[in-house]
């Protein structure tokens, strides 16, 4: 059997993957095959990221209507954007898995359900606590706080955990693609787990800004600090390595087959190097933007 991907739907049989290679496949063809490829690949990836719409559809709603402040933000800002970053984790690795071969398909499919609980666990817990007014992460002030902090906290080891695991399937099965494109997720994954494991420095810190306490005057959006160091920042960029990397590796895949592999690593490279700048640069005190 083929590899479940885009590129061998033939091995889906179904009526769906049939029409949606013809020889010029609409953009709804194209859009409707890779949701089909998601869900049989990883359902339970693909169902946690339609979740994670859910709460980003709630987040949106409740921004105008709760006016109330969590370290310097509106309260459902923290919400909003865990919701997308969780969809677009969720999707991403549900479509990378589903690069591998059959006989690696249990595993991946362990690793799904693994994954999928665990982002679906943090991102109820981020909201409970937004409604209570209070912040998620860090916070230890009460007993129930602090259970729910140090749950989240046994929930991102597992994920990190279950992340290696991905991992080492992708290093070890042939993927489906290009030569480009197998390497881009080989070294994206890595990467993206060097990013979370990022994010146990502000664990151990309880708390994202060096320098100065979490909040005050950040990035519009964002809230990166501009007055202090942010780890969030090399946090933010190793995680989305999983993204960037395979992204890099397809389209030099197809613009510079001759070359892609060694590109690919060349960008990893770099790409390594500028998170861990960012990550100095925020562990100095130093702010990536300061406000004037």
């Amino acid at each position: 059997m083929k590899p479940l991907l885009l590129s061998s739907a033939p091995a889906l049989a179904s009526p769906l993957a049939a029409q949606a290679l013809t020889a010029a496949p609409s953009l709804s063809q194209r859009v409707a095959l890779a949701f089909y490829t998601l869900h049989q690949a990883s359902p339970a990836l693909a169902w946690a990221g339609w979740l994670h719409v859910g709460f980003v559809v709630l987040a949106l709603a409740l921004l105008p209507l709760d006016q109330r402040l969590i370290t310097g933000a509106p309260a459902w800002l923290k919400p909003l954007k865990f919701a997308l970053s969780g969809l677009v984790y969720t999707w991403t690795l549900g479509w990378l898995l589903a690069s591998l071969p059959a006989m690696a398909r249990p595993a991946a499919t362990s690793v799904g359900r693994g994954v999928g609980l665990c982002l679906v666990i943090e991102i109820v817990i981020v909201f409970v606590q937004a409604g209570r007014g209070v912040s998620s992460h860090y916070n230890v002030s009460s007993g129930l706080n602090g259970a729910l902090f140090g749950a989240m906290g046994l929930f991102i080891a597992l994920h990190t955990v279950l992340s290696v695991w991905a991992a080492y399937l992708v290093w070890h099965y042939p993927l489906a693609g290009s030569a480009g494109y197998a390497w881009g997720v080989r070294l994206g994954l890595p990467l993206s787990i060097l990013g979370a494991v990022v994010g146990g420095l502000m664990i151990r810190h309880l708390g994202h800004t060096i320098g100065a306490p979490d909040g005050g005057p950040g990035l519009p959006g964002l809230g990166w600090s501009t007055r202090a160091g942010d780890v969030r920042l090399a946090h933010f960029m190793g995680l989305h390595a999983l993204q960037a990397l395979p992204l890099l590796g397809w389209a030099l895949g197809r613009w510079q087959p001759a070359r892609a592999v060694p590109l690919v690593w060349l960008g990893a490279a770099l790409y390594a190097a500028i998170a861990a700048a960012l990550l100095m640069q925020a562990l100095a005190g130093q702010p990536f933007w300061r406000a004037r």
